[in-house]
């Protein structure tokens, strides 16, 4: 298997655990912003998953000779960006949940 069919088959396998292709909405068609901590952390996946389609997708194009290097070096720059962060946001969220579980009741 290549590896942009893995990659399609992981966001395939995200999209999924979110509920669907519409879980996976750009941020700027969003009316209304996300109130509850499960629907911001819905739409962090969703942009995290957009970031890697779109970084494929350059990476597709360069092979077929349809794109730039800066357009590529640019989408999967983002992509790390993205996921870094949400990485980072997860880290935190299990240190405040660990947090929680040592207090005394």
């Amino acid at each position: 298997m290549t590896a942009p069919a893995l990659a399609a088959g992981a966001y395939a396998a995200a999209a999924q655990k979110l509920g669907g292709a519409a879980a996976l909405k750009p941020a700027a068609a969003a009316a209304a912003p996300e109130t509850s901590f499960a629907g911001l952390l819905s739409q962090a996946l969703g942009t995290v998953s957009q970031t890697g389609q779109a970084a494929d997708t350059a990476a597709m194009n360069a092979t077929a000779g349809r794109t730039d290097m800066i357009d590529i070096v640019t989408a999967v720059a983002e992509s790390e960006t993205a996921m870094q962060t949400l990485v980072s946001v997860r880290d935190r969220v299990i240190s405040a949940y660990q947090e929680i579980m040592r207090m005394s009741i």
